[in-house]
């Protein structure tokens, strides 16, 4: 069994899964830094200094001055601009690996065309066939 569980460790997908789950987390971090260090940050100052981690709605009725206090004193909230610091973070993310997807399929070579469709009864035949096998009609060689 040990043998068998080490077979399947070292093959290579599961390699290649671990590394990328190492990348991504790595990835998110270096992401949720740039969202909350670099462009939240401005955000704020042109909102007139507003502090997104900070932002939050008491559900207790009392007054807390900070999200932090309000927490330490047990009070149930929502912390909204945690929530709002993350959906940026999420799209941050989204978008960079949109474009790595982009990129990657530029790279890749278009697939060789194999079919086509009859220009009379609209059904996928062979690239090369003279004749439609559906409808019968003759085919114009391609």
């Amino acid at each position: 069994m040990l043998d068998e569980f080490k077979d399947f460790v070292m093959r290579g997908n599961v390699l290649d899964l671990a590394i990328g789950v190492i990348m991504g987390v790595a990835f998110g971090t270096v992401v949720n830094s740039l969202v909350n260090d670099v462009i939240m940050p401005p955000i704020g100052a042109l909102l007139g200094g507003v502090d997104f981690s900070n932002l939050f709605l008491n559900l207790s009725g009392q007054v807390y001055p900070s999200l932090k206090a309000a927490k330490d004193a047990g009070a149930p909230v929502i912390g909204y601009g945690a929530f709002l610091s993350t959906v940026v973070s999420f799209l941050v993310i989204a978008f960079v690996v949109f474009q790595i997807v982009k990129g990657i399929n530029r790279l890749r070579p278009a697939p060789a065309v194999t079919s086509r469709d009859c220009p009379y009864c609209h059904t996928t035949i062979p690239i090369h066939a003279t004749r439609c096998p559906n409808c019968t009609s003759q085919l114009s060689a391609s």
